[in-house]
């Protein structure tokens, strides 16, 4: 028999991996986006020498697992001499690979700018910087922003993984009371629910503060 009430009971131990997993995803989306934007801009508009440092990061870490860019941080860095605790690892993990995946996503819209907003902007003397941030990058989030919520949900998700780094979110509270009852399927079934709900809630606040903060409902 399935016994659900045995995995509820230990609410406080879900609650704070759900903390956890809220914590990781709200400090790495923001970092990572703004990170994929400023390196998407050098992609399509930057130095030669520029475009090529960020075209070798977005193929290494695109074509890299992220756990195994979560345990190089961990794992790796302190043979430099550079120890970071498991969230620390972990928010720098997921901002690294959302950057990655939101360059390559940002830079489709930036790339789709018609010549005439450029144009228009020069006539007006703005500078490189005040056209990209005002006439390129707003229509370009709104071309890409459901692609681009779809990547920060997928990062959220893999968020799961850092609990292989002992950082306490939800997969690791979820193992956690499995390794003490016993209940392995009613654990990880309740886990899934909440990964579910969590996805949902996170796409449609994305969804809700895009077309609000970053990119207006004109566009």
């Amino acid at each position: 028999m399935f016994d659900f009430v045995a995995i509820l009971g230990q609410w406080p131990l879900l609650l704070h991996g759900v903390m956890w997993t809220v914590i990781l995803t709200v400090a790495s989306a923001p970092v990572g986006v703004a990170a994929g934007a400023a390196f998407a801009w050098v992609r399509a508009d930057g130095p030669p020498w520029g475009k090529a440092i960020v075209a070798t990061y977005v193929e290494l870490i695109r074509n890299t697992p992220f756990i195994v860019q979560l345990f190089f941080l961990f794992f790796g860095l302190p043979a430099a001499g550079i120890k970071l605790s498991p969230e620390a690892s972990s928010i720098l993990a997921m901002v690294i690979n959302l950057g990655a995946y939101a360059t390559e996503i940002i830079r489709a819209g930036i790339e789709a700018t018609p010549r005439g907003q450029l144009e228009a902007a020069s006539s007006l003397a703005l500078t490189r910087l005040q056209t990209f941030l005002h006439v390129v990058l707003p229509p370009a989030f709104a071309k890409v922003w459901p692609a681009l919520v779809s990547q920060i949900v997928i990062v959220m998700l893999g968020s799961a993984v850092c609990g292989q780094i002992s950082t306490e979110e939800l997969s690791f509270e979820a193992n956690l009371i499995q390794s003490r009852n016993f209940r392995a399927f009613e654990s990880f079934v309740v886990a899934t629910a909440i990964y579910l709900a969590l996805s949902i809630a996170l796409r449609r606040l994305l969804n809700w503060l895009g077309p609000r903060f970053l990119f207006g409902r004109s566009a």
